[in-house]
């Protein structure tokens, strides 16, 4: 079974204090299928569980840090506000998002390179 990074996260928190899937749901509020569909990747992790993670299993810093990590490399989905934005980066955005399945992963580094070099400017 393949796990997102929040899954990884979960399942040894999970190991660690001795709690099932179960467990962690009801704690959650939400049915076991929807956290393992989160868990997964086929869904993505409702802010509202970062704080009752953390308060539960009382987490370091560290850990935290490495929560919030997980929960963003795990989004399967993302939203981007628009409002605001010139034409041309409105055009932009949405031609990346239509292109988006088929950049290859040198061009997709190309572009990460460029967008960490302007935001260093």
């Amino acid at each position: 079974m393949a796990y997102t990074k929040f899954g990884e996260f979960m399942r040894i928190l999970r190991v660690k204090h001795h709690e099932v899937m179960g467990d962690v749901a009801k704690l959650l509020g939400v049915s076991t299928p929807f956290l393992s569909a989160v868990e997964n990747g086929k869904k993505n992790v409702p802010a509202e569980w970062f704080t009752v993670i953390v308060e539960h299993y009382a987490l370091t810093d560290e850990e935290q840090i490495e929560l919030r990590d997980a929960i963003e490399n795990s989004k399967t989905q993302i939203k981007l506000n628009l409002s605001g934005s010139s034409a041309y980066q409105r055009d932009a955005a949405l031609q990346f998002a239509r292109s988006f399945g088929e950049i290859d992963e040198n061009t997709a580094q190309k572009i990460l390179e460029l967008l960490k070099r302007s935001n260093n400017d």
